[in-house]
């Protein structure tokens, strides 16, 4: 299927690996320009070679540091010509309990995950509107649908994004000029910080790694862990000419795990 935004320009966040990467890969693949971002500089130099590599035809910016910082947003926006596709992505605050957590560690977690992405959002829908296309994807979590509760920090700030997300896609002076804003919750994928759990549970329990990641799999009906380039592929479907019907909704690609009718 042709997506229909060969050609577009997408900023797309926390891009260097992971889920993130899994994007900017698929999006690359459509022929959209990038701006990508992560903290890790030399990372994301060798992302953005990968990248060209896999389409030499289109551009990609790197722009290295803290999306959560004023300045480094507006950098990457800079290196963007035009904001066609905006992908919200960041890493998540630490599990716990919320017993131990300060008012500091809540106001940084809310900032990273809520009102970082609204900055973001803010900076790009108008003028989205304005040329008559937008696509926004926010990168969430599983745990908006079903809560963790060792994840208190991420249930509480991700929640509060979806619920801002929520009224803000509706808003006729957007979703009439064909931008469309979704969130997509991802389950369990194999990624960096999925592996890092499973050595922290297998240090826990006394379990090797490969133990744990076979329990954990045993509770997706898939039996196994998605990939960061499945995960692209439905994010670049997501931004695609053919979602403009798709706005205000949560996807969740979880391999089935949640196990609810809504």
């Amino acid at each position: 299927m042709d997506l229909g935004i060969a050609g577009r320009w997408a900023v797309v966040c926390a891009a260097s690996k992971g889920l993130g990467r899994g994007c900017a890969e698929a999006l690359a693949k459509e022929g959209v320009n990038l701006a990508i971002n992560s903290r890790n500089a030399e990372v994301l130099e060798k992302t953005a070679d990968a990248l060209r590599a896999l389409n030499p035809a289109v551009q990609v910016h790197p722009v290295a540091g803290d999306i959560g910082r004023e300045e480094v947003r507006e950098a990457l926006l800079a290196a963007c010509p035009q904001v066609d596709i905006l992908i919200n992505n960041n890493g998540g605050p630490p599990p716990g309990d919320f017993r131990d957590w300060s008012r500091e560690e809540w106001i940084q977690a809310v900032d990273a995950n809520m009102i970082t992405p609204i900055e973001l959002i803010k900076a790009t829908v108008d003028r989205m509107a304005a040329n008559g296309f937008g696509r926004v994807v926010n990168i969430t979590s599983g745990a908006v649908k079903a809560p963790i509760d060792i994840l208190g920090l991420s249930n509480g700030a991700r929640s509060g994004l979806t619920g801002f997300v929520a009224g803000l896609a509706r808003q006729p002076q957007l979703a009439s000029h064909n931008v469309t804003i979704n969130n997509l919750l991802p389950g369990s994928f194999d990624t960096d910080r999925l592996r890092g759990n499973f050595k922290n549970v297998a240090e826990k329990s006394q379990q090797t790694i490969e133990q744990v990641r076979e329990q954990r799999a045993q509770g997706v009906p898939t039996r196994r862990f998605g990939t960061a380039e499945e995960f692209g592929a439905f994010c670049a479907f997501m931004c695609s000419e053919h979602a403009g019907y798709l706005t205000g909704q949560n996807i969740l690609l979880d391999g089935g795990a949640y196990p609810g009718t809504f």
